[in-house]
């Protein structure tokens, strides 16, 4: 394999939760980067530093022959688990495309990251990773699989179930799959073996990647637990099957049900690797436990610089607080303006103080003195100037977190809340003027914030709805 200076890759899936992490190592060893997914805004508000971004689309054809031109080693970790129950026929399909472009490209590699598979009885979500590297390597070009275990890191949905629940829930009532065992492996190790792979030749197409031990899921909650200083008491109870729970976890955990229960489902088994070793002798690393991976886990959050704008997970919007899930709720409204994106964006400075909200301000107002009553800030400060804003400012009871001047304002909120609440305004140029949005995120405390969110769904719909026709003018 030629030096990481001279060669060119390919991150597809960049800004899902591997590839996040990924792409910047990648740069950082001298690679040249290209970062590819549905979404260019998504990957630009990462702020990667000599890295190409571009949208690359697995069922559009075009744009991974353009996303692959000129690429050597292309790494595959795209999934459809978010599509709901047509996610196995999607991944075929996805699978198949980028195999067929890949061999028009002349890639010389495909690595691909994949799952641990049972010896028997795999779920559907552990079946589909599997046909889904079976598909890649009948396309041509050469494929390495690692299938890692359950990833210790901000943004791992495994993680993150482990997460709410030991924050949230003291006493838990636990289906039989508590039982059931596995091997963690450390986010950073994981990237590691990742990052390092197109410097060795591989011996094998197949690499088990998992951490040092081996763990049933009830000493994974147990551990995390003790790190997190929090008190923790497991009832298991035979009647709850792993389908039955998953339904119950989404009452209890801020983790999207169409992610969550895939992976529920295939807990009926224990996930070991075959044999660990050969990927250990391919890249020597030194192997984290899994305490140790969870202390570096929420180190890691808390070393975060804010983004310029809301990503999922970040902890600056969430108020840096471990124990608020790193999944948000969220909801975009958008309108359409004759006005030009400068005058719009004038708007969008001037909103709240003195001013009022636009939309239905008597709301926003009983709102703030609500929070007043519970010991908040409510709407007392008003803003610094009426019609600019900058980094820090107050605004009523939000914080100015960022500013993208002429495009997008994002606010943070500092009222009494069951979690963190990040308001984006922006405005983009469209056909005869501009395009405006609104979006508000909401990262949930648990049972009860997951319950403040839906409570108040049909008010902030209305409210939210209303302020971006009111933008829009």
């Amino acid at each position: 394999m030629s030096s990481a200076a001279a060669t060119r890759v390919l991150v597809l899936g960049a800004s899902g939760y591997i590839g996040a992490h990924l792409t910047p190592r990648l740069a950082e060893l001298g690679y040249e980067v290209r970062a590819g997914g549905r979404r260019v805004d998504a990957l630009e508000a990462r702020g990667w530093s000599g890295v190409e971004t571009l949208r690359a689309d697995a069922f559009d054809e075009a744009s991974l022959d353009a996303a692959l031109e000129g690429v050597e080693v292309a790494y595959y970790l795209v999934h459809s688990m978010a599509a709901g129950e047509r996610f196995a026929a999607l991944d075929a399909r996805a699978a198949d495309n980028f195999a067929a472009a890949a061999g028009r490209a002349g890639v010389r590699r495909i690595i691909y990251l994949g799952g641990l598979q049972p010896p028997r009885g795999a779920s559907k979500h552990l079946e589909s990773r599997r046909e889904t590297g079976e598909r890649l390597r009948a396309g041509g070009a050469p494929v390495t699989e690692l299938r890692a275990g359950i990833v210790v890191g901000p943004g791992s949905a495994a993680f993150e179930v482990i997460r709410d629940l030991v924050y949230h829930l003291p006493l838990m009532l636990t289906p039989r799959w508590v039982r059931s065992r596995s091997q963690p492996i450390a986010l950073a190790q994981l990237v590691e073996y990742l990052a390092r792979l197109p410097e060795r030749e591989p011996l094998a197409e197949i690499y088990d990647a998992v951490g040092p031990e081996t763990l049933s899921y009830e000493e994974l909650l147990r551990q995390f637990a003790r790190v997190a200083g929090r008190r923790l008491v497991i009832v298991p109870l035979p009647v709850l099957s792993p389908r039955l729970s998953s339904y119950w976890l989404d009452l209890v955990t801020a983790v999207p049900a169409r992610i969550a229960r895939p992976l529920i489902d295939g807990l009926r088994h224990d996930l070991l690797a075959s044999d660990p070793e050969p990927l250990r002798e391919l890249i020597a690393l030194p192997l984290q436990t899994y305490e140790q991976a969870i202390r570096e886990a929420l180190a890691a959050e808390e070393r975060e610089t804010v983004p310029i704008r809301w990503t999922e997970g970040a902890f600056g919007y969430r108020r840096q607080r471990h124990e608020l899930s790193w999944y948000g709720k969220s909801a975009r409204f958008g309108a359409q303006s004759d006005a030009p994106p400068e005058r719009v964006w004038e708007r969008i400075c001037s909103v709240g103080g003195e001013r009022g909200w636009y939309y239905a301000t008597w709301i926003w107002r009983l709102r703030g003195l609500i929070d007043r009553a519970l010991g908040g800030v409510g709407m007392r400060r008003g803003r610094r100037d009426p019609r600019r804003l900058r980094v820090g400012d107050p605004l009523d009871f939000w914080r100015v977190a960022a500013v993208e001047p002429g495009r997008r304002l994002t606010l943070l909120a500092e009222m009494k809340l069951p979690g963190s609440a990040v308001l984006e305004l922006s405005v983009e140029p469209s056909a005869g003027g501009s395009r405006v949005a609104v979006e508000a995120h909401f990262h949930p405390a648990g049972v009860w914030g997951l319950l403040y969110w839906y409570a108040l769904w049909p008010v902030h719909m209305r409210i939210f709805a209303g302020l971006a026709r009111e933008l829009a003018g």
